[in-house]
């Protein structure tokens, strides 16, 4: 008998929960909705009510990964309203931090790769896409008032999200040479990746005001470090 205290509510919750585990542990090809059905105790017709088949499910939780990465980005935007260059920083660490801290929304969302899967609804990338769009209009803002050096910033953005986005993927597959510390890369790849996009006449110093150390959610450094990570 299936569980009428849960709310329907509470029950997508638990359903994308699930699905979100099981698609990281297990692969796609091996989730099925009677898979998540068995380890939430209910029958597989009360997650097609939800979903109508295991793309839309994935497709949900790509989204709601997208939407997390989006709440973060605004967040670092609001801080440095007048200053591109700080803004950028910002960015690029919220990134680093969505990425380990939500390392199941972003294996979903960026190294998956189902071989056969409906596609991406357009209105959904469409809303992923503001996650581009806040690093180009940054980069356009920087370049507007001669900070940085980005005259196409839809491709800068996409420079910074690849050069981010190998970083993040060494890390969670801990790949990263275990003689350098993570915190060290981290600060190195941010550092790095803003230098590109500094002015010729700033090229020679990367940013000195990137801290060593960027500020993770409870629990990510132990995940992927080992050891204890302070808010900068």
């Amino acid at each position: 008998m299936e569980r009428s205290r849960t709310s329907e509510a509470d029950l997508r919750r638990a359903i994308l929960d699930t699905a979100r585990h099981l698609l990281v542990r297990e692969g796609y090809k091996s989730l099925t909705m009677r898979r998540i059905a068995r380890a939430i105790g209910y029958s597989a017709t009360a997650i097609y009510l939800h979903f109508d088949n295991k793309d839309a499910l994935f497709h949900a939780l790509i989204e709601e990964g997208m939407e997390r990465l989006y709440a973060a980005f605004r967040e670092a935007v609001a801080r440095h309203p007048d200053d591109p260059v700080q803004r950028l920083q910002a960015l690029c660490r919220a990134y680093v931090a969505f990425g380990l801290d939500q390392a199941e929304y972003y294996e979903i969302m960026f190294m998956a790769h189902p071989e056969h899967m409906e596609r991406y609804p357009a209105e959904k990338y469409r809303r992923a896409r503001r996650n581009l769009d806040l690093l180009a209009e940054t980069l356009a803002d920087g370049h507007a008032r001669g900070m940085l050096d980005a005259p196409e910033p839809r491709v800068g953005a996409s420079i910074v999200w690849s050069s981010l986005h190998g970083a993040v993927s060494l890390l969670l597959a801990h790949r990263v040479d275990v003689r350098i510390a993570p915190e060290v890369f981290i600060h190195a790849a941010i550092a790095h990746t803003i230098h590109g996009f500094l002015p010729v006449r700033e090229a020679p110093g990367i940013p000195p005001d990137i801290p060593p150390a960027l500020p993770f959610a409870d629990g990510a450094w132990k995940r992927f470090f080992g050891g204890d990570g302070e808010a900068a």
